[in-house]
């Protein structure tokens, strides 16, 4: 059975994640049939509207099938991993700029490369039990898929502190942050769908309800005020100074996560942040996929998290302070001839 269902029902377009045994892990194959389906519907005037769900009752997609992209590395193919990221990336910037509504409906974890199936979707819905995050930094990569986009148009510097934490959501809060736009209980999303279906993107509104209560907002001052440095070093500095609990347990996070990801990381949010920019975003996180599995702490975080899972990898530097300002610039300087224009592969 294929891991991406896509047929047409009525007049509306549907793609199913079908990968429930690994939490809809999104693997090369499932972009490219996504992206297809999304291309043949563009110009049907059979179809009127898009609705994304999955299958299983754990996520709506966990992540990138990171284990695949290791294996390749580890191997010393690098090409594959960025063929992968090219190929996500596109996919990413056609949902975000379709033509017709795109629904998605986003439950449970909704991680890395779900968010970016999900989270550029025109009408965006959570549930009860969705939980949303981009905690690249933790395996060694930065938030992509568009993400670091969706973080510097969060309120504040909230999107700093999301992408160096990689924290979760859940449905309050990534209404909050600009992740998601409806909450809708998900015993309503059979009927949700049958009706939009039926009658398109005007039946939405008789399922949506108020936001659950969000965390993020009361923590909002605090985020600004410790995360107010563009440094990433002038943030740990303003952690380590702060005795509260919410500063101490941020910086033990921030702490396991690779230093070059998380310094890299935050110098794409300072540099989205003034006027943010899809596809200026995929632009820069691509310069930095690029080189994540040959020069950066990709295939260790990796190895640390999803392979051995010793949880105890071995970064390129020991802290953030030790990690040079001009290796923060080459991972994300300009590919030349290797560059990928975003703008020619839509």
């Amino acid at each position: 059975m294929s891991d991406t269902k896509t047929w047409i029902e009525r007049r509306c377009g549907r793609i199913r994640l079908n990968r429930p045994n690994v939490l809809n892990a999104l693997s090369e194959p499932m972009c490219e049939a996504l992206d297809a389906a999304l291309i043949a519907w563009a110009e049907d005037d059979a179809v009127d509207l898009v609705v994304i769900d999955a299958e299983g009752p754990r996520a709506f997609c966990a992540g990138g099938d990171i284990a695949e992209l290791y294996h390749a590395g580890k191997s010393g193919d690098f090409g594959h991993g960025r063929h992968f990221w090219r190929m996500e990336y596109r996919m990413n910037l056609r949902i975000a700029r379709y033509a017709k509504p795109v629904v998605s409906l986003m439950h449970g974890f909704t991680m890395g490369g779900g968010v970016g199936v999900g989270c550029h979707a025109r009408h965006r819905i959570v549930g009860e039990s969705s939980q949303l995050a981009m905690p690249e930094c933790a395996i060694g990569l930065v938030p992509d898929v568009g993400g670091s986009y969706l973080l510097a148009r969060a309120p504040g510097r909230l999107g700093a502190y999301l992408a160096a934490t990689g924290a979760r959501m859940g449905p309050g809060d990534a209404i909050y942050a600009g992740f998601a736009d409806y909450f809708v209980p998900e015993s309503d999303w059979p009927a949700l769908t049958a009706a939009l279906v039926a009658e398109g993107i005007s039946a939405l509104v008789r399922f949506t309800q108020p936001a659950p209560d969000a965390d993020l907002p009361d923590l909002q001052t605090q985020v600004d005020t410790l995360f107010g440095a563009e440094s990433c070093p002038d943030v740990v500095t303003a952690l380590r100074a702060d005795d509260s609990d919410f500063a101490q347990s941020t910086l033990e996070i921030i702490e396991r996560a690779s230093p070059l990801a998380t310094c890299a990381a935050l110098e794409i949010q300072n540099r989205l942040r003034a006027a943010p920019d899809l596809s200026q975003a995929l632009e820069l996180e691509y310069r930095y996929t690029h080189s994540a599995q040959e020069s950066g702490d990709f295939q260790e975080g990796v190895r640390a998290t999803v392979i051995d899972k010793d949880r105890s990898p071995n970064w390129l530097h020991k802290s953030i302070e030790a990690v040079p300002a001009a290796e923060v610039t080459a991972m994300l300087a300009p590919l030349g001839s290797q560059a990928w224009t975003v703008e020619d592969d839509v």
